[in-house]
């Protein structure tokens, strides 16, 4: 048994890292939400922030699109051309990808320095990424309704996910403990 935690421990130790710092993270995020009242069609911040963003970047082709309160669930209504286009919910946030992936960034270690750095960095370019694909996404279900599933369930989701994956790479082979390190001449 000793020697297969030997043979496996850097596997071992990266499940060790990641699970704990997504646990932890999980779990402050869920008691941030916690304050927030579903039944009373509270929206927590972070959420509420997204969707004013995404609308600043819809008002660009539209200067009446707008954002507003939805009464019926927990969740901002965002007009578009005069239009209910989209629900902002807290899923919509991205936080839980940002969870995923500083939780990745944390298990495959690098040093303390470029790790923030990167944290920080990359957890902001995909909140940019979210804003920039929610406004693209009511913009296209403006305009294609008839695909609203294709786009929102498909097609939008790769792209978060598509930049959280390139991100990754980037960490592991350029920044992480694991990164291959220029041969010395």
């Amino acid at each position: 048994m000793k020697e297969y935690i030997i043979q496996f421990k850097p596997f071992l130790v990266f499940l060790a890292k990641f699970a704990a710092s997504y646990l932890l993270l999980t779990f402050v995020y869920q008691t941030y939400l916690h304050q927030f009242d579903e039944k009373k069609m509270e929206v927590d911040g972070f959420t509420q922030l997204v969707a004013n963003q995404s609308q600043k970047i819809l008002s660009l082709s539209d200067a009446n699109s707008h954002t507003g309160v939805n009464t019926k669930e927990a969740s901002v209504k965002l007009f578009y051309k005069g239009k209910w286009v989209a629900r902002i919910i807290e899923g919509c946030n991205a936080l839980s990808v940002i969870i995923l992936f500083v939780s990745f960034i944390i298990a495959f270690t690098g040093k303390l320095k470029p790790t923030l750095l990167f944290i920080v960095f990359g957890s902001l370019l995909i909140h940019l990424f979210n804003v920039l694909r929610i406004a693209l996404l009511c913009m296209a279900l403006h305009n294609f309704a008839k695909y609203d599933s294709l786009l929102h369930d498909v097609i939008f989701p790769i792209v978060i996910y598509g930049l959280v994956f390139l991100l990754w790479i980037i960490w592991v082979n350029k920044y992480s403990f694991y990164a291959e390190k220029p041969a010395e001449k």
